[in-house]
């Protein structure tokens, strides 16, 4: 008779493991509330930033600007002011649009650029060119001044021409005598292409310049302009 085989004896079951409760989940609620309070932040910013922009979109002013290049002397007219909008600055001191009617018919003591603010400091009381020295009308003819070319503040040397008659010597030429002046106005050439131009010139010049101006025996040489 066989001998019954003894009972396997049954595994043990595994022991559980006791997980500890973590606190994952008010972490993440303490990161949410993080992203929140940023982006409350960021809007706040952003909003105060808006409201920077419009308040210095409305302290902006209406002044007075150059529409075109105007030589130091001519008449200012209609067509050389425009009107922009600038911020306001204490350290800018732009003539106010509204005054661009008393603006019209004053002469720049200075050139004026296209795209500048006219200041008061730029125009003179009187023509803004030669006020203070002695002005003498020069009647040129056609081919005796740079005519097409001349303009108000412009540098020149008033040469004495010889006179009518007058025959050179076998000697070497001797330099033309000349006067410095600056040109005030250009009057528009008559039927013979013959100009008027007033210059301005130092004191003790004027009257010689007239003299010589009245014999016609002047002609007129700009001077590079700088």
């Amino acid at each position: 008779m066989e001998t019954p085989a003894p009972p396997v004896p049954r595994q043990a079951a595994p022991a559980r493991i006791e997980v500890p409760i973590t606190t994952t989940a008010p972490v993440k609620r303490e990161r949410r509330w993080s992203v929140a309070a940023l982006c409350i932040v960021l809007a706040v910013v952003a909003g105060l930033g808006a409201a920077a922009a419009v308040t210095s979109a409305g302290d902006r002013t209406k002044v007075l600007a150059i529409a075109r290049d105007v030589p130091a002397g001519q008449v200012l007219t209609a067509a050389d002011l425009i009107v922009a909008e600038v911020s306001a600055d204490a350290a800018l001191t732009p003539v106010p649009a509204a005054q661009k009617a008393s603006m019209l018919g004053r002469r720049p003591a200075v050139d004026l650029r296209k795209g500048s603010l006219l200041t008061a400091s730029q125009l003179a009381a009187g023509t803004g060119l030669g006020d203070d020295k002695q002005q003498v009308g020069v009647q040129v003819k056609h081919g005796q001044a740079p005519v097409g070319t001349l303009a108000p503040g412009d540098k020149v040397l008033a040469v004495t021409t010889p006179a009518q008659g007058e025959q050179q010597t076998g000697k070497a030429e001797a330099p033309p005598s000349t006067i410095k002046a600056v040109v005030v106005t250009v009057s528009r050439p008559d039927a013979s292409g013959a100009v008027v131009v007033n210059l301005a010139v130092g004191s003790t010049d004027g009257p010689l310049l007239a003299t010589r101006a009245a014999q016609g025996r002047i002609a007129l040489v700009r001077e590079p302009r700088s």
